[in-house]
């Protein structure tokens, strides 16, 4: 076979690309060539102007046709074509490019009709152009599926019909998950708060009886309604002496401030109490101060009443009087009209009689120390009382507030308690004033200066937190005396004991009866009631245990069987 037998000998010179068609291949320029008698190609495909149409059925050979004038193509950018299609060359085709033909789809091209046989030259009549068709797979076995690159076919992604329905179906999953996890979430918490809820019900319910005392081993011990706490209590108490500069005379309380129950309480005491003096002899308190002294005072009240007290605090009336006016004055229910004293006759009184009255400072004065005539010495102490508790309503809650009212009494202070800590326990004082947690409690003592029965419960032990000891200063024994002879056998006895070297306390009248008896309360003064029966010649066994009078260390009770000394 010659070169002219094989148009597509790779040796030869190849069309020129005269450009690109919508699929981006090359398009070749035409050359027009003699007709030849070409041999029939089983595996040829149809020839077109633009490629091989791979879906096209084989057709018998054609007749070779004389050259023709190029026809126009609109897709070849206006450039003539020849009557043929070149077949474009491909050096890999292993049918020596007589079936190779180019992959376009969506380029029509119009096929060349042959010319009849018998008659060269001439040109046949046109035929319209054919109808493009979708392309298609060619039925090629598996040999020839190599022959096919990926250029040669054109992919179209056509959307999946279920491609929505598919993710409707995972967001769905996705948030059937998070409900189910949220309402996971959601029953945990509820169990986590209702437990907490139990725990702090539980808690407070015991909390609750704790507090009222309805839990077993925890109910007041003391008497019904009382709201005393129980266990060690914190308190601080200072005591205060006034003293009447013009009247002569003095007034003593102690201030009381239970940090452990926020309540403050002003304790009246009687002049009248039975204390021990300096040497341990006995005497009262109204001799105390004016003989011993705030310190020797203090230390005998501390002694006979168990409480630990801080400092003395001096007042003289002249600066009660400067402390009211520079409060600005106090209010007080007052229970007596004082007249006075610098008034003309007919002239208002100093303190009139009714409930908030407004006391300046000579009013407070006056009224602080007001006793009428045949009045007991109570009545005075409560006047005082109400005195303080005015005053301690009007003094500044705050330690620095309160700490300048006292410097600008620029009274001496007294060395066991400076400014600096009086004014802090008038602060703490003051505050319970104003909340209203404040009171004042008299102490009850009985005419031989005794504390009477049950005081030391209701005021020594529940407010002062103290015990009454018996006065035994310098190991000398205190004894008192009832006297139930039903004479009077209160001075005989009186000194049988002090000649015995034991100190006298105090003795009252007594109900008449006819055994006499020796009371003691501690297991350690057993003795010494043994001793005090030998003295007065009474029986050993006139000696019991019992609860001695005020501060006495024995209690002796005289009945008809005691035989004063001296009487015939």
């Amino acid at each position: 076979m010659n070169d002219q037998q094989n148009p597509y000998d790779p040796y030869q010179p190849q069309p020129q690309i005269i450009g690109y068609d919508a699929y981006g291949q090359p398009v070749y320029q035409q050359q027009a060539q003699a007709p030849q008698q070409a041999a029939y190609d089983p595996y040829a495909g149809q020839q077109q102007a633009y490629g091989y149409d791979p879906y096209a059925q084989p057709q018998a050979p054609q007749q070779p046709q004389p050259p023709q004038q190029p026809s126009y193509d609109a897709y070849q950018g206006g450039q003539p074509q020849g009557g043929y299609a070149q077949p474009s060359y491909d050096p890999y085709d292993t049918y020596g490019g007589a079936g190779q033909q180019q992959w376009q789809a969506a380029e029509p091209a119009a096929p060349v009709a042959a010319a009849p046989a018998g008659v060269p030259g001439q040109r046949p009549a046109p035929e319209p152009p054919a109808t493009p068709r979708t392309p298609r797979r060619p039925d090629v076995g598996a040999d020839d599926a190599k022959d096919y690159r990926t250029e040669q076919f054109s992919f179209i992604e056509e959307p999946d019909e279920d491609s929505e329905d598919v993710i409707d179906w995972l967001k769905f999953t996705e948030s059937r998950s998070e409900r189910r996890e949220e309402a996971r979430r959601r029953g945990r918490n509820r169990v986590i708060a209702l437990v907490v809820v139990l725990v702090l019900a539980v808690v407070g319910g015991v909390g609750y009886l704790w507090s009222a005392g309805l839990l077993p081993g925890t109910g007041d011990t003391g008497k019904p309604g009382q709201n005393a706490a129980t266990g060690p209590q914190q308190r601080a108490t200072i005591v205060l002496h006034l003293h009447d500069l013009k009247g002569g005379g003095t007034s003593t309380a102690l201030l009381v401030d239970n940090s452990t129950t926020k309540q403050g309480t002003t304790v009246l005491l009687p002049n009248a109490l039975a204390v021990a003096d300096s040497e341990g002899a006995a005497t009262t308190l109204g001799k105390s101060v004016e003989e011993d002294g705030s310190s020797g005072t203090r230390e005998a009240l501390d002694t006979l009443l168990g409480a630990k007290i801080a400092g003395t605090w001096r007042l003289d009336t002249p600066y009660l009087e400067n402390l009211v006016e520079y409060l600005g004055g106090i209010e007080v229910d007052t229970d007596a009209t004082v007249p006075d004293p610098k008034g003309k006759k007919g002239a208002d009184p100093l303190v009139a009689k009714g409930e908030q009255q407004t006391l300046n400072g000579r009013a407070a004065v006056a009224y602080a120390t007001h006793r009428a005539s045949g009045e007991a010495e109570a009545k005075q102490l409560q006047r005082f009382g109400q005195v303080v508790g005015g005053m301690l309503r009007k003094m500044p809650s705050d330690a620095a507030n309160a700490a300048a009212a006292i410097e600008y009494l620029q009274q001496i202070a007294d060395p066991s308690l400076p400014e600096k800590d009086l004014a802090a326990s008038l602060a703490k004082l003051a505050e319970h004033a104003k909340t209203g947690a404040f009171k004042t409690a008299l102490l009850p003592v009985g005419e031989d200066g005794s504390l009477a029965d049950g005081a030391g419960d209701s005021v020594v032990k529940d407010i002062l937190g103290g015990k009454v000891t018996a006065l035994d200063a310098g190991g000398v024994p205190r004894v008192s005396i009832k006297d139930g002879t039903g004479e009077d056998a209160v001075e005989a006895a009186k000194i049988v004991l002090i000649n015995g070297g034991y100190a006298f306390v105090g003795g009252t009248k007594a109900e008449s009866r006819a055994k006499s008896e020796i009371v003691y309360g501690d297991d350690a003064q057993k003795a010494t009631a043994v001793e005090v029966a030998k003295t007065l010649g009474l029986p050993e066994d006139s000696v019991t245990k019992g609860k001695p009078a005020g501060t006495a260390a024995v209690t002796v009770v005289l009945g008809r069987d005691y035989e004063i000394p001296g009487a015939s």
